[in-house]
């Protein structure tokens, strides 16, 4: 199938009465310097964005972070692949930041707004399903949030092996497309997983960012790697170039429709698994399906070993990896050993998918 790179977005000049609003929006009042600035952390399923808040709190930055973490889906697992830190992590989940869960986010934020002092720094890692805009809305129209916090940068981090069928994808009528409104909205680009392409597939992925946004700066990384330098505090959120290509932007009343064929399955227990056997079932499992499973993800107890095992796919492609060799976490003395996995896609048979798993119990 040839991949396509779609125009982008459609342009709509902002009228005077957006851009005095853009206006009033931006200067949030005279204690502008006190604010909390305010990283928004976007990108499609599986393109790295969990790896990237791991990257940023291993650095010596000296900087005191507190993490919103969002997922799609029932079961909770990024706050589990999150490094064990000092940091405070807030976890949303069943929903999408954007709508169901917008209200969650405002309560948050309220609440940390109370002990500003102990933070220097918000990093909100979305939802790969997340449209940015509401979520970077909420820190011009609500007035609180307004006072308490400033947008520093919408940073959308792009799988380069897997970002063109999404893009490309043909949606029915008034259905978003996230991955393109993500690309839209950045401020800065990670073009992640460069070594998983050649030199051609990567030029074409980036002739293609550059026709949906022409303003964003894009960054190669390799699992994440960057200089938190390049995405923290740069001071790069432009209202009145969001406005630029959309104009209903502020508009708090604006609706937007995701994808509804897209679906999460979230499966969770107790007890310890048979590695060989898991690991047989979820090649044959992507092998066959791996096309209409986006993202995959897991915290696993593995029978004959303490260590902590963390399972990831995306597609066809999956990894192990544990506490015994790598930065993941190991369990924690008082954490129940629950084996949780979340598939995220289309075509999800929520029983089959369970009763596979299980069947993956040492005896």
């Amino acid at each position: 199938m040839e991949l396509v790179c779609p125009k982008g977005l459609q342009r709509r000049r902002p009228c005077d009465g957006m851009a005095a609003m853009a206006a009033m929006a931006s200067a949030g009042g005279s204690a502008g310097a006190s604010r909390v600035p305010v990283t928004i952390l976007t990108g499609f399923l599986g393109a790295g964005k969990t790896t990237l808040v791991n990257h940023i709190l291993k650095e010596k930055h000296g900087q005191r972070i507190a993490v919103i973490e969002n997922e799609f889906g029932e079961v909770g697992i990024d706050d589990a692949l999150v490094l064990q830190t000092e940091e405070e992590i807030f976890e949303m989940n069943n929903g999408c930041i954007c709508c169901t869960v917008r209200g969650d986010l405002i309560r948050i934020l309220e609440r940390l707004s109370r002990k500003r002092d102990k933070f220097d720094h918000i990093l909100i890692e979305t939802t790969g399903l997340a449209d940015p805009a509401p979520v970077a809305q909420t820190f011009f129209v609500d007035e609180d949030v307004k006072a308490a916090y400033e947008l520093d940068a919408i940073v959308t981090v792009v799988d380069a092996k897997h970002i063109m069928p999404r893009i490309s994808e043909e949606r029915p009528e008034g259905v978003e497309n996230e991955a393109l409104e993500q690309m839209a909205f950045a401020d800065r680009i990670l073009l992640n997983k460069v070594d998983l392409v050649d030199d051609a597939e990567k030029e074409q992925v980036k002739e293609c960012i550059r026709r949906i946004n022409k303003y964003a700066d894009i960054i190669e990384t390799r699992q994440s790697a960057i200089d938190v330098k390049k995405i923290l505090g740069i001071k790069r959120f432009d209202l009145a170039r969001v406005l630029e290509f959309d104009d209903e932007f502020l508009n708090v009343d604006g609706e937007h429709q995701h994808d509804g064929s897209i679906t999460s399955v979230g499966i969770q227990f107790d007890g310890a698994l048979d590695m060989p056997r898991l690991n047989a079932w979820l090649s044959r499992l992507l092998e066959k399906q791996g096309v209409d499973i986006f993202r995959s993800k897991g915290v696993l107890n593995i029978e004959g070993t303490e260590a902590r095992y963390v399972f990831q796919g995306v597609h066809m492609l999956m990894g192990f990896s544990s506490s015994a060799d790598s930065d993941v976490r190991p369990w924690r003395p008082e954490e129940p050993r629950t084996n949780k996995l979340v598939f995220i896609g289309r075509n999800l048979d929520r029983e089959q998918l369970e009763s596979n798993f299980k069947a993956c119990v040492a005896s």
